[in-house]
């Protein structure tokens, strides 16, 4: 009688050691046996700019004739196209990018500003005013202009940059092929992790 006693007992332990050992086991297989469970080593959709770089502390002209100061860099978060200012298709599919993913955030769209950088034939103002109303455009076609794109990598290629409410370039989109929700998925991400701007 003692015997297939002690057998199920035998038996319930090694059940209960399957139990909680088997999904260990079969965790570390499929992290370290197949390639295609691992997770992927980052959440972000754009290119992080390692590390972020401090704008330059200068003043913009603006197409308004206003100047942009330095201080616009700062206190918000900015998404800012770098291209030329005659708005091609490109262009006007990235700007319209930036105002769709600015206004997604909802409440959190005050925190966030755009920001045209043209760098040269500015600019389709009827475009610009009847589309984008909350768009601040400034020239890139001077001295001031070239010390600030000196500051941004591949700026000719024309991408969307996120800029942190510190003055850092820290991000970059490329509009082709439009990263629609990816744009809006990492600001909502920064968003919420950002106490500042």
């Amino acid at each position: 009688m003692n015997a297939p006693a002690g057998r199920r007992s035998r038996a319930q332990i090694w059940v209960l050691v399957a139990v909680f050992f088997a999904p260990l086991a079969l965790a570390f297989l499929l992290y370290y046996g197949t390639g295609g469970w691992r997770p992927a080593g980052r959440t972000n959709h754009g290119e992080l700019i390692s590390p972020p770089r401090p704008l330059p502390s200068i003043t913009l002209p603006t197409a308004d004739g206003a100047p942009l100061p330095p201080e616009a860099w700062h206190g918000k978060w900015t998404l800012l196209y770098v291209g030329d200012g005659r708005c091609d298709g490109r262009c006007r599919a990235a700007l319209t990018l930036t105002r769709q993913t600015r206004l997604a955030l909802n409440k959190d769209m005050t925190r966030v500003q755009r920001v045209f950088l043209a760098t040269g034939n500015c600019c389709d103002r009827a475009y610009l005013a009847t589309e984008h109303p909350d768009l601040a455009v400034a020239l890139g076609d001077n001295g001031a202009g070239a010390t600030l794109l000196a500051a941004f990598p591949q700026a000719g290629d024309s991408f969307i940059y996120v800029i942190d409410p510190l003055g850092n370039l820290m991000m970059r989109h490329r509009p082709e092929p439009l990263p629609a929700e990816g744009l809006l998925q990492d600001l909502r991400k920064l968003l919420k992790l950002s106490h500042i701007g």
